[in-house]
């Protein structure tokens, strides 16, 4: 009898639901919104030079928050600039929720936007029949390249896709954090079904350095409140352990081995740290800037 045990992208609308918890439990949007305010605008100081637009590639971007901290610190680099902002999303809902932002935000008069609704893998396939290749002045991937099968060949391509004074931003968890611990050691007991892939900054790395491409590397320090994954019942708790182990209802469908095991992983100092009575996952994240 095959495993109960599903991969939580198998149930969008459930992981949607997970992804907002782990939001609401962890620092790691006002960790990245530091980030974009106080050191992305020097990282990016090169990207407009002498333009009179600059093209934006958001791989990935989801519901649109940090998209919009990003356009916020370049229009701030580079005020009354025009700002072409692509974004590659495949969830339609996402891509919903993004509109909505960039109706509610003001000062985005400079700002056009296009959404497409498909993959990164999609996106390549189509701009190949269609034989364009447009360069772009920054292009970010940010918490997405675990969705992607042929990660080599999708960091390849984008950065292709850079102009000379160009920057590709990837942004994904550290080896130093928790999830590297917990996926290194149970991934191999968690559902992918060939929809997510465990990567941390140390393999991408690896792909960059193997193709000889420049990079820096800035970390992040980032936690998540996982206090309620052990209560019993708890419903944030077990939203948590399904984005934990990306598995669809976690603690009803994984064998009770693997949910003690897990349990008890996610308390020890490879992954989470104990303060006054709490436990708070390492969710730590790299950013890694690309040169063109």
């Amino acid at each position: 009898m095959g495993s109960p045990m599903k991969n939580l992208l198998t149930d969008l609308s459930r992981y949607i639901r997970c992804f907002r918890v782990f939001l609401a439990k962890s620092t790691e949007h006002q960790t990245m919104k530091q980030f974009v305010e106080q050191q992305l605008p020097s990282l990016l100081a090169s990207i407009g030079s002498g333009k009179s637009a600059i093209n934006i590639l958001s791989v990935g971007g989801g519901a649109g928050e940090i998209d919009l901290q990003i356009i916020s610190a370049v229009q701030a680099s580079y005020p009354g600039v025009t700002i072409n902002n692509e974004v590659i999303e495949p969830s339609a809902d996402q891509i919903l929720k993004y509109k909505e932002r960039v109706a509610a935000t003001s000062n985005l008069d400079n700002v056009k936007f296009t959404w497409h609704e498909e993959t990164a893998n999609e996106y390549e396939r189509r701009m190949k029949a269609e034989k364009k290749s447009q360069k772009w002045d920054f292009i970010h991937m940010i918490q997405m390249l675990y969705y992607v099968k042929d990660i080599p060949a999708i960091i390849r391509y984008f950065h292709s896709l850079l102009d000379a004074q160009a920057k590709l931003l990837i942004i994904l968890v550290s080896e130093t954090s928790g999830w590297e611990t917990l996926w290194t050691k149970y991934g191999s007991s968690f559902p992918t079904d060939d929809l997510c892939t465990f990567i941390s900054s140390a393999n991408i790395k690896g792909i960059l350095d193997s193709v000889g491409l420049k990079y820096k590397i800035y970390e992040l320090p980032s936690h998540m409140d996982i206090t309620c994954c052990f209560t019993e019942g708890d419903n944030d708790g077990e939203l948590l352990l399904d984005f934990l182990t990306e598995t669809c209802e976690f603690s009803k469908n994984a064998p009770s081995e693997l949910r003690q095991q897990v349990l008890e992983e996610l308390r020890k100092p490879g992954c989470s740290e104990n303060r006054n009575g709490k436990v708070f996952f390492n969710n730590n994240m790299s950013v890694i800037m690309v040169e063109p």
